[in-house]
This record gives C-alpha cells, structure tokens and sequence, in this order.
C-alpha cells in the first residue's frame, strides 16, 4: 500500500510541475488575438521591414529568397576554414579543447560569411533600404508585427526564411517575441483598470 501511494505522490508531484510549466509558457496566439506594434513609415529604423505599407513583398525581399544560396555558401566556407584551423591546432598539440574551439569559430565565420553574401544577393544594404518604407527600431516589435500583420500572406514563411537570413538575431527572438506579445483582450482589460482608478 504504502508503494502505490508514494507511486500516486509522484505522479501527482508530476502532474503538478507539468502544469506549472504549461502556465508559464504562453502559447503561440492567433494573429488576429495580437496587439501589433506600430512600425516606422520610412528606412529610418534600424531593421527593414520584408513588407512594404501596401502590404506587398518588398522588392529587396524576393532578391534575399533567392540568397538562401548565400547562407550555404557560407555555412560551407565556416566550415571549411574551421576544418583547416582545427588541422592547424591538432598539428601543434593533440589538444580536442583547440579543436572544439575551432569548429565553433568555423561555424561563427560562416553565418557571417553567408550573412554577407546574403546581402550582397539582395542588393545590397542600400538597394535594401531604398526598396524599404516600413521599419523598426526593435527586432521584437519587427517580429510581432509580421506575425500579426502578414502572416496569411502567401509568401509569409518564404519572406520570413529570407529575412532571417538578413537579420540573424530575428531568427533567435522570433518565437519568443510573438508568445509574449501583448493580447487584443489584455490591452481591453487594461485599459477598463485604467478607466476604474481615473478620478
């Protein structure tokens, strides 16, 4: 008796954490459920927008899909010079620190290797700016935006890929940025307890 009971505390111990878990990540919402952020009209921002205000693809846009090339190309090249470094290091000392240690500057150098090439596919920097007339300064608010804004949109997942290429660090904070974005109802709620502690 007392095993199944300390089988049933565990469970429950289980079932417990896995629903505080649950609680504490928000899922995906519906764009239409979203607070989107309001985006710079005009190049002036930091992160150009793949969208352009008439909600159509901007030209630098279909340049970057086709520069998924790029990031192969640079992903080989890291490789590559890694491989060489890590020879290099092996040669001099039998050392795997100095071997890891060059795999991942290998790698570093090829994300900025295909980043560039990236780039230089779509344009260029000022070929993207000029092709650009929405912006953001923060690449959470770029994120919550296209999610709410232009994610039905046809192209959306080809238009993200290539974006992400372009800007690594929208890659990185995409999900998270979309899950703790401010809801539609949230924004309501607020503002009634704004409206209640008025004078």
């Amino acid at each position: 008796m007392r095993v199944l009971l300390a089988r049933k505390g565990r469970w429950i111990a289980f079932a417990g954490l896995a629903l505080l878990a649950g609680c504490a990540t928000r899922s995906l919402p519906k764009p239409t459920e979203m607070t989107s952020p309001g985006p710079i009209c005009g190049n002036t921002g930091r992160y150009m927008c793949p969208y352009t205000q008439d909600g159509v693809l901007a030209e630098w846009v279909d340049k970057a899909i086709n520069a998924k090339i790029g990031e192969a190309i640079g992903a080989l090249t890291g490789a590559k010079a890694g491989h060489e470094i890590a020879k290099k290091a092996n040669k001099k000392k039998k050392n795997k620190k100095e071997s890891l240690w060059a795999g991942l500057l290998g790698a570093e150098i090829g994300r900025a290797v295909g980043r560039h090439v990236a780039i230089e596919m779509s344009g260029g920097w000022d070929y993207i700016k000029e092709t650009s007339d929405v912006s953001f300064n923060s690449v959470d608010e770029m994120a919550v935006y296209l999610y709410a804004k232009h994610s039905s949109h046809e192209h959306y997942r080809d238009a993200l890929d290539a974006t992400f290429v372009i800007y690594p660090e929208l890659k990185k904070r995409y999900s998270s940025a979309v899950r703790r974005a401010p809801r539609k109802d949230e924004a309501r709620e607020e503002a009634k307890k704004e409206e209640g502690a008025a004078p």
